[in-house]
């Protein structure tokens, strides 16, 4: 967890947003912009959580339903969802979220560390616990969620 309390640092901005029932964060300075649901054209072979692509201003644009990425029950887009687009390493990808739900200022002695109990799998895509106002943000890495060499089979 400490590599990534590196790069979250001292008083770090984090986007909240939901999947399903569950709230997550992620570094705010991944994000490069925020839009509205927009139809996927789907790919062939793809992995089952990548929903398609689209014409993001004249580039391709990677769409990954996180929820069906983290084991849950995979996301039926509408109106109301939101896409999130990140810059991992050299590419751009859209993950897709319910609703953008809030943005945290969070640091080192907030975090709490996953418990025990949890699987390796959960411990892979969650790198820590922040209590905020009542409720538990899993603050998760787009890069273990999302690896380098399953994008781009993708």
């Amino acid at each position: 967890m400490s590599d990534v309390l590196e790069r979250l640092g001292e008083g770090r901005e984090l986007i909240a947003f939901r999947v399903g029932r569950q709230e997550f964060c992620i570094n705010v300075m991944m994000v490069r912009e925020i839009r509205g649901w927009t139809a996927a054209t789907t790919l062939p072979r793809a992995p089952r959580y990548v929903k398609g692509v689209i014409n993001l201003r004249g580039a391709v644009l990677p769409i990954v339903d996180l929820a069906t990425r983290l084991g849950m029950p995979g996301t039926e887009p509408t109106a109301r969802n939101v896409i999130i687009v990140v810059q991992l390493a050299q590419r751009q990808i859209g993950i897709l979220v319910d609703a953008v739900s809030d943005i945290l200022t969070a640091n080192d002695n907030l975090i709490q560390t996953v418990p025990d109990v949890t699987s390796d799998l959960v411990k892979g895509f969650v790198k820590g616990l922040l209590p905020m106002d009542g409720r538990m943000v899993s603050l998760i890495t787009l890069d273990d969620v999302l690896p380098a060499d399953e994008l781009e089979a993708a």
